[in-house]
């Protein structure tokens, strides 16, 4: 085909540098994403060692000694990548696997390229050895996730696995050449440049999906920031409206109840003005995570405004929310909250509407709600008190 494996070569180490480069960049403006950093580093390692590739063949002084680091620096940047990956998934980080592949690499090298040299050895070996690395990249994003990030994950997920595929087929293509027909790195055999041209394109596009999975991220991060509260992670009050609106389209369509509950931690402000901002916080966060705990599947559950949250129950009467809110206020009113070294016991006030009494339109159960919760506060608070009981009085 004419492919000089030279010429390829400072091709493919300038555009993992670059990659590398563009990468580190990424990282500054990606907020929290873990794992950026890995897959910057580890397109440099790889850049490097093929440069000492290039720069010291035989029978270059030094050539043996350059081979050992720079093979070991591509395996360090393959383990990077794989570590790279699990950070990114935010799952527990595994340096087992490439850890062996670093230390096999640099043993076999060391035994191939200086004690013992045999160069078709050496290559077969570390095209397997780098092979199973990607590998093992490939296994790690091929898994079930929802799109648009699995669009990204199974794209660079199949570019590693092209990668391993022509590593295995050069380690295949070595071992079934002639005998003395490779002798080393920039043999020109046919099916060494061949590979070496597919390689130097697939890395492009591993680091291009990278970049894809990366913007995916960003995106569904910005949507988590526009429809949840900062502070304690729960839905904000506009998601909830448009999940009322979705709600209220289905009421129409079925016809089927639907309940509100408005609540309020009982006399929050002193908390803040007694025990500090930050205990506030808490004081929140703890009725969040008891909160979300309690509510069921398909209710939603969001901070309306303050201390204040705000709980919408599809398909649910008002007799069927007043014992959930029960269930709430006597779970909440139990927790003893410690604050360094200090205790503290918090309750809530909940008011309870439902479509049967007001209607489905949500700001006419927000209104019931609030209601029921005024009267629940004039009669001493820590209670559940139902709109309807007003109707009534």
């Amino acid at each position: 085909m004419g492919l000089d494996i030279r010429t390829i070569m400072v091709m493919l180490a300038m555009l993992t540098l670059m990659l590398a480069g563009l990468l580190e960049l990424a990282g500054l403006h990606a907020g929290n994403v873990r794992g950026i950093r890995q897959w910057a580093i580890a397109n440099l390692c790889v850049g490097v060692g093929l440069g000492l590739a290039y720069f010291f063949s035989a029978p270059t002084p030094g050539y043996e000694w350059a081979v050992v680091i720079g093979s070991t620096l591509i395996a360090v940047g393959i383990g990077l990548q794989f570590n790279g990956i699990q950070k990114f998934k935010e799952v527990r980080t595994d340096w087992r696997i490439s850890a062996l592949i670093v230390v096999a690499v640099f043993c076999l090298n060391l035994w191939y390229a200086v004690l013992a040299p045999d160069v078709g050895a050496r290559s077969i070996a570390n095209s397997v050895l780098y092979a199973i690395g990607y590998a093992s990249c490939a296994r790690a994003l091929f898994i079930p996730i929802v799109p648009p990030l699995r669009t990204a994950y199974w794209f660079t997920a199949f570019s590693f696995s092209m990668l391993a595929t022509v590593l295995l087929a050069r380690a295949v293509g070595i071992w079934l050449s002639s005998p003395g027909s490779f002798a080393g790195l920039y043999t020109q055999l046919p099916v060494n440049s061949l590979l070496f041209f597919i390689a130097s394109m697939v890395q492009l596009f591993i680091t291009f999906g990278f970049v894809l999975m990366l913007n995916y991220r960003l995106v569904a991060d910005m949507q988590t920031l526009a429809s949840h509260d900062v502070l304690t992670g729960a839905f904000n009050r506009r998601s909830l409206e448009e999940e009322a609106s979705l709600q209220w389209a289905r009421h129409l369509r079925n016809r089927n109840a639907m309940a509100i509950m408005l609540i309020d931690i009982d006399h929050f402000k002193a908390i803040n003005d007694q025990y500090g901002h930050q205990t506030g916080d808490e004081v929140l966060r703890r009725m969040v995570n008891i909160a979300q705990k309690t509510a069921r599947a398909g209710d939603y559950f969001a901070r309306f405004g303050g201390d204040e949250f705000c709980i919408l129950l599809p398909t649910t009467t008002e007799a069927e929310a007043l014992i959930l809110a029960e269930r709430l206020r006597e779970t909440y009113e139990a927790v003893i909250m410690e604050f360094v070294g200090r205790t503290l016991k918090c309750t809530i006030t909940i008011g309870v509407a439902d479509s049967a009494h007001v209607g489905a339109d949500f700001s006419s159960l927000v209104a019931a709600a609030d209601q029921a919760l005024y009267r629940a506060k004039q009669d001493g608070r820590n209670r559940v008190v139902s709109y309807s009981t007003l109707k009534q009085a």
